[in-house]
């Protein structure tokens, strides 16, 4: 069967990250196109709102103006949070020390002329500079009509640091100018560890990135010259050295070794490769030098469907993160409700404007919803870019967190449980002049212009035991039946059991065969001389898959087009539930309708065309990677290895993930619900009262917790 290459149609970008100059937006913004980018990480630019692929937030429209702010990697993100926050931190010491709060709690007394004027500058410096990329952010998202957290910590500083300044230059109140500079210090800190959380989140998919080579060494006539990969084409032929990695898709047309495609499949024991067998872009070569021919070029690659596949996954929304989303806009609306509430309480209850304000600005800061926007998007990022390097291509989100609800697993046979491939398992010559191998040469004679899987299996046998074939002409197919051909003078035929019936031939006193053995009979000038068993035999993970699903209460059943004793041999040895044998394209669709009606939660796994529409009408349709391109663009989710073993890994990792998702989700809302009264002071006369520096480290703490929960998400 041909090896599956092409997981969709669609050419992907070739990189993880379309990283943008900001050149280049500087451009584009010029000429009038409105370019949206996300509060948190101003290196994300596109064309159309969405979500940030980082951390989920909503892009926000930029401004002109803004567009030079713009870093052009992850890495420069980082750096610009780390920045502000070290400057911050140099400036919170002095504005500290200045503040007549701190003074009081240390029992020293320290002013001189005009000291409050430098703690107001000082103050607005932490503000304006350190406070940037959160004014920025409010900017942005009232703008886009769309509040979030940059709203409510823009929101939250901006009164502190309005009151504030309003005390300097003559009301009545004391400044709290070293909360504002605290606040904002612990937001760039919590954010700049939030990154770093993010970015190691998001790496895999960057690993996948990197793994091809920059420049692939092309064979031109006896010259061999050194190229970039993305200019091989089609047909190309490219020289891989012993260690590298392979540059392009293609097939070996020289040469053998051993390819290690552990981050492409998720197999660690190395491959061997000969020639004629296909190797993938990414695999890293082992001691042979092999020449290969290119399929199709970089943009195609099989890694770069790989690539475009997770990007897309981990943009796709699912049910569980339209919650999210839900909620976080909620909890927003009740952070400046609650904020605003707390405000009125406290100053009509007679306490001082100071006091009032810094109660709203840390109700409005612990509330920030930034814990419950990541807690989705981090483990999405996280579980697509691990499942793509394990061998499981999840197309569509929903289908992967629905796994978890599978009851009944179907499974088509050749090609999924079994090899799908024929094998020569037994010759039997009853020709007192034909040995077993001249035999197998004249089936081989006939059978060596076919591509049947049994002419396959009986080629392959040929060159296994290194026997010459002989020619044959005069072919003529026997429809339904087998084929004929003359060869060195003499009428061969090779045909099945049932052109021995119609011509009444008896069949061999010791013949017997299994049932899962398929039996043609070769005829020489119409006298039986022998018959050639094939047998696709069962994969050794085959069992396995099958008991690890029953401990877990899941149903097999075995879903073929083959006879019934074949079927029921196959189904009878593995232990399955049940098995549908004789089956049409059109009846498994039907036989999927039956279980599912039956209130069975249904996963067809399939390879074929023919398994196409039994994958769309499934609950979650699961394609064999080394099948058809129908089946893996029916399917939801992709297997790159034919090995059933992953079916189970997909469902064991499918419930992990969820379990992932509901974590993060339960800790993000939770932690609300004893933050906030505290925030507002229900405690406050029992001596506990939270301060918005207090209010900003609870904050932060809970989206680094999210992002180190999804950081430890791992297939097992």
């Amino acid at each position: 069967m041909e090896q599956h290459q092409h997981i969709g149609n669609k050419s992907p970008n070739h990189s993880g990250h379309e990283h943008r100059s900001e050149t280049v937006a500087t451009t584009d913004m010029a000429q009038g196109f409105q370019k949206y980018t996300c509060p948190m990480h101003p290196q994300i630019i596109q064309d159309a709102p969405g979500k940030c692929p980082l951390c989920g937030m909503d892009l926000v429209p930029m401004v002109k103006q803004e567009s030079s702010v713009g870093h052009t990697s992850h890495k420069g993100g980082i750096a610009d949070f780390r920045k502000r926050f070290y400057v911050v931190l140099l400036l919170t010491v002095p504005v500290m020390l200045l503040s007549e709060m701190i003074q009081h709690w240390l029992i020293i007394h320290f002013s001189f002329t005009g000291s409050k004027y430098v703690l107001f500058f000082l103050s607005s410096i932490v503000f304006f500079y350190g406070g940037w990329p959160f004014l920025k952010g409010l900017v942005g998202e009232l703008r886009a009509k769309n509040p979030g957290m940059m709203t409510l910590v823009g929101f939250a500083i901006s009164v502190a640091y309005i009151y504030s300044t309003a005390t300097v230059f003559g009301l009545q109140g004391m400044d709290f100018f070293w909360e504002l500079a605290t606040l904002i210090l612990i937001m760039l800190l919590g954010h700049w560890i939030e990154m770093k959380s993010v970015a190691g989140a998001s790496r895999e998919l960057e690993l996948l990135v990197q793994l091809l080579p920059d420049d692939a060494h092309l064979v031109h006539g006896k010259h061999i010259m050194d190229v970039k990969t993305e200019t091989l084409k089609e047909r190309d032929v490219i020289l891989v050295k012993p260690g590298e990695k392979i540059p392009a898709d293609g097939i070996i047309t020289a040469g053998e070794s051993y390819l290690n495609e552990s981050m492409l499949t998720g197999e660690s024991k190395p491959v061997e490769k000969i020639t004629g067998d296909k190797v993938i872009a990414g695999s890293i070569n082992g001691n042979g030098a092999i020449k290969v021919t290119v399929s199709h070029g970089a943009k195609d690659s099989y890694l770069s469907q790989v690539i475009k596949l997770v990007q897309d996954a981990q943009k796709s929304k699912s049910k569980t993160q339209l919650i999210a989303d839900r909620a976080a806009r909620w909890l927003t609306l009740i952070a400046i409700v609650a904020g605003i509430a707390t405000f009125l309480v406290w100053y009509l209850s007679g306490k001082d404007l100071a006091f009032s304000v810094e109660r709203m600005v840390t109700v409005i800061v612990i509330c920030c919803p930034h814990a419950l926007g990541l807690a989705v998007p981090l483990v999405v990022a996280k579980s697509t870019a691990l499942s793509a390097q394990h061998g499981l291509l999840i197309k569509n989100r929903t289908a992967f967190e629905n796994s978890r609800k599978i009851t009944t697993l179907v499974f088509d046979k050749t090609g999924t449980l079994t090899v799908g491939k024929f094998e020569v398992s037994k010759i039997v010559s009853i020709s007192p002049v034909l040995s077993e191998n001249q035999l197998l040469k004249l089936a081989a004679a006939l059978e060596q212009n076919s591509e049947h899987p049994i002419a396959t299996g009986i080629l392959q046998k040929v060159k296994d035991l290194s026997l010459s074939v002989p020619a044959a002409v005069n072919f003529n197919a026997i429809t339904g039946k087998g084929i004929e051909a003359m060869v060195d003078g003499d009428d061969i035929k090779v045909v099945s059991p049932g052109y021995l019936q119609e011509k009444q031939i008896a069949v061999p006193i010791d013949y017997s065969a299994e049932a899962t053995e398929t039996v043609v009979f070769v005829l020489v000038n119409d006298q039986l001389a022998g018959y050639i068993s094939l047998a696709d035999s069962i994969r050794p993970e085959s069992a396995e898959a099958i008991q690890t699903l029953h401990k877990n209460n899941i149903k097999s059943v075995l879903l073929t087009g083959d006879n019934r004793h074949v079927a029921e041999s196959v189904a009878n040895k593995l232990g399955m539930s049940s098995f549908f044998a004789e089956v049409l394209p059109h009846q498994k669709l039907e036989k999927i309708k039956e279980l599912q009606d039956s209130g069975e939660y249904v996963a067809m796994t399939g390879d074929g065309v023919n398994d196409a529409p039994a994958l769309a009408q499934a609950d979650v349709g699961i394609a064999v990677g080394s099948g058809s391109d129908i089946a893996a663009e029916t399917a939801g989710i992709v297997l790159v290895n034919s090995n059933p073993k992953d079916v189970v890994s997909l469902i064991q990792f499918g419930k992990t993930t969820y379990r992932k998702m509901i974590q993060n989700l339960i800790w993000a809302t939770g932690y609300n619900i004893v933050a906030l009264p505290l925030a507002a002071g229900v405690l406050y006369k029992m001596g506990i009262l939270l301060s918005p520096a207090a209010g900003a480290v609870l904050m932060s703490v809970s989206t680094v917790v999210v992002a180190i929960n999804a950081s430890l998400l791992k297939v097992k």
